[in-house]
């Protein structure tokens, strides 16, 4: 499968993006989603992952403020993020993978990454 990840840009504190990945190829329901995040220097690090059922995981930093969902119709997985900090400055990347129960495991499918810019 093939992501494309879209929707990064620049956002003042307080604002709000959406961040779109969307996926080619007919098995895009039978995945788990995820979305992580990547500073420079630092391991990319999960944030929010969404099973086939669409169930949905979060980080407790991302917890109430963000929200993942997925259209399969659509073969594409949201990220709607509010309250942005100056920290959720990051490159975004989605990943389509495996979930059981709340633990996500990754595959090799990663989507380009959208940079994500707040300012404060």
């Amino acid at each position: 499968v093939q992501l494309q990840a879209s929707g990064g840009g620049l956002v003042q504190a307080g604002g709000s993006l959406r961040l779109s990945c969307a996926a080619s190829g007919s098995t895009f329901s039978s995945y788990a989603m995820a979305w992580y995040r990547q500073d420079p220097g630092k391991q990319r690090e999960l944030i929010a992952s969404i099973g086939v059922e669409s169930s949905a995981h979060y980080k407790d930093f991302v917890k109430d403020r963000f929200t993942i969902s997925r259209d399969n119709a659509k073969n594409t997985v949201y990220l709607q993020m509010n309250s942005l900090k100056p920290d959720d400055t990051a490159v975004y990347y989605c990943n389509a993978g495996e979930r059981r129960g709340i633990y996500y495991y990754p595959s090799t499918y990663w989507g380009q990454g959208t940079l994500v810019t707040v300012s404060s």
